[in-house]
């Protein structure tokens, strides 16, 4: 089929490396092909206005401050699922066909996602139902998206986290206390666990492996003992659960509390939260992210649709989206990663 006028949205939560996609998305549709370029405002929500909300996306957009910019110029929404909408007076209501007629009106004859695991699923539940040719582009800070080494979002929330360790080192040794971090990281630790090896963390919990208190508390007198230090470094996903599978606060306070009581240790705590998402980019999340989009336009002209590009074995790849919405990628115990906590003598809590 011909193809004179795509779109491309932004879902989910926002993350660095974001409008790297966009701008490569339009550059190359632009400049390669002649295309027009839609940008959907505020993700699907934009396709649910009348008129849809949209900006049509031009070269003299992109003249370089965007690719430096954190978040995305599109705007994003992580709330409102179309098929299961929340209404203003409580009720709920199937808004899939209003979001397929929005991008009927558009004229649109291809869509690029950017989006995490969930989002993706439902687009692509959205596109089968509406024809729609969609290609899918993975970011999420949390790096779960199934096949591909890295989402975009990732590689700067990792580094956010490290510097934050950086900046926690020297007043833990200071004052003598256990700093506890807590990252982002809902279902999986790969934040944590990356952020923790780079940034000397002493203890890591992610939530792939069980903790015991009691392993931590050892931990500590260990280094005591061995080192002769009475500070030291704690860095927590915020999925990881207490060990009463019950908490009022954050699981970074839980361990404060519960450290400060059972090990004797003067704690704080620090939640980074969504200082992980802001930000200037990496230079890699802006390659990553400018690879995806190239390669995703490049799909497009290629007829080859319902797929998502990946990273893998330093190429960008595509991989079917069927094989990526409904499946995540979590830390391996056994990965190198972990293999390498271990052999440093990080503690992980087991």
């Amino acid at each position: 089929m011909a193809i004179n006028r795509i779109g491309v949205l932004t879902s989910g939560g926002d993350c660095a490396g974001l409008n790297a996609v966009i701008r490569a998305v339009t550059k190359r549709a632009i400049a390669e092909y002649g295309w027009e370029v839609y940008g959907i405002n505020d993700g699907s929500h934009g396709l649910l206005d009348r008129p849809p909300r949209y900006q049509e996306l031009t070269l003299p957009d992109f003249t370089g401050t965007v690719l430096r910019m954190g978040g995305t110029i599109l705007g994003s929404v992580n709330s409102g699922d179309p098929f299961d909408f929340p209404m203003s007076d409580g009720s709920r209501q199937d808004r899939s066909q209003e979001i397929i007629n929005g991008y009927d009106q558009l004229g649109l004859d291809a869509l690029i996602a950017i989006g995490g695991d969930g989002s993706l699923a439902i687009l692509r539940k959205l596109a089968q139902q509406g024809g729609w040719n969609l290609v899918g582009v993975p970011k999420t800070i949390d790096n779960d998206v199934d096949l591909t080494e890295n989402a975009v979002g990732y590689l700067t929330a990792v580094d956010v986290a490290t510097e934050a360790l950086d900046r926690l080192q020297p007043t833990a040794a200071s004052h003598n206390r256990v700093m506890i971090l807590e990252v982002m990281g809902r279902d999986h630790g790969h934040i944590a666990i990356n952020a923790g090896i780079a940034g000397g963390a002493d203890v890591i919990l992610i939530p792939e492996i069980p903790y015991d208190l009691d392993s931590l508390c050892a931990k500590l007198d260990d280094i005591r003992r061995s080192e002769g230090r009475t500070f030291a470094l704690v860095v927590v996903a915020e999925g990881v659960k207490p060990d009463n599978d019950y908490v009022e606060t954050g699981i970074g306070q839980y361990l404060c509390d519960r450290l400060s009581e059972k090990a004797g240790a003067e704690c704080r705590v620090t939640v980074l939260g969504h200082t992980q998402r802001g930000g200037v980019p990496t230079p890699r999340d802006r390659l990553f992210g400018s690879a995806f989009g190239v390669h995703a336009v490049d799909l497009i002209a290629a007829g080859k649709f319902d797929r998502m590009v990946a990273w893998s074995s330093r190429d960008c790849i595509d991989v079917p989206l069927a094989d990526v919405v409904g499946h995540s990628q979590p830390v391996d115990p056994n990965g190198a990663v972990v293999r390498t906590a271990r052999g440093l003598g990080i503690c992980l809590g087991d």
